[in-house]
């Protein structure tokens, strides 16, 4: 992938766009839409939180959005550029450039410590160990982790796993990031400082979020609130 594109995804004013976008699966002779046309643009520098009951299709939007899951129609455009028909190694590629994922349950790799862990995409991306530890040592002490760097997921509380993966999601300065519960197994204070840690990856980055919550007060700190509801997102009006 060319440092020209790569610059072009990060000067569009929209970040993330979903036109259309269908996701159906088959349960036994019967078809469950989960989402149903549904219509997002998420601007640069913007965060949304994405707020709904369970079941809603909140995971499904995620993992569509980031190229996990392909969808049944419709399209996801991210900085302009369409996902669709984009082979897996390719969605990959674009993936590690692109798009930072904090998914509910860590996914950290138990053989690597903290610190490589959240070194691990910079390196993939082709930066040099050195440099690629500088940054993860960076984004681990603004997640309260410095002191942990050295310690593999084994040993680190639900909590600590959290907050490497955050590091991870938060690394490469995506243009993109989406985040699945994200402070679900934090504290207060944490979560706090997770909370400053985004807003200032958005404003120096221009990197977008959506951030899949149950905490409403998460949610309200974002941009906007969206409702997922039968399979369509619209504002929240609890909010």
């Amino acid at each position: 992938m060319s440092s020209q594109y790569d610059a072009s995804v990060m000067e569009r004013d929209n970040m993330l766009e979903c036109r259309g976008l269908t996701r159906v699966y088959q349960e036994g002779p019967q078809d469950l839409t989960v989402l149903d046309h549904l219509e997002l643009t998420v601007a640069a520098g913007e965060r949304i939180a994405v707020v709904g009951s369970s079941g809603s299709g909140k995971t499904t939007l995620l993992n569509l959005l980031g190229g996990l899951d392909r969808p049944t129609q419709g399209e996801i455009l991210i900085g302009g550029r369409s996902i669709k028909g984009l082979s897996e190694a390719a969605i990959g590629r674009f993936r590690n450039q692109h798009i930072g994922f904090v998914y509910q349950f860590h996914h950290l790799l138990a053989e690597f410590t903290a610190l490589e862990n959240v070194s691990m995409p910079l390196i993939i991306r082709g930066q040099s160990r050195r440099e690629a530890a500088e940054r993860a040592s960076a984004l681990l002490e603004r997640v309260g982790m410095a002191a942990r760097g050295e310690h593999k997921p084994g040993e680190l509380s639900g909590g600590e796993r959290q907050r490497v993966a955050i590091a991870r999601a938060l690394v490469t300065d995506p243009s993109l990031v989406l985040m699945d519960e994200p402070t679900g197994n934090l504290d207060q204070v944490t979560a706090r400082q997770i909370l400053d840690l985004m807003d200032e990856v958005a404003e120096r980055s221009r990197s977008a979020f959506v951030v899949v919550t149950h905490d409403m007060a998460i949610a309200r700190h974002q941009d906007r609130v969206l409702r997922l509801d039968k399979g369509q997102l619209a504002p929240d009006v609890m909010t």
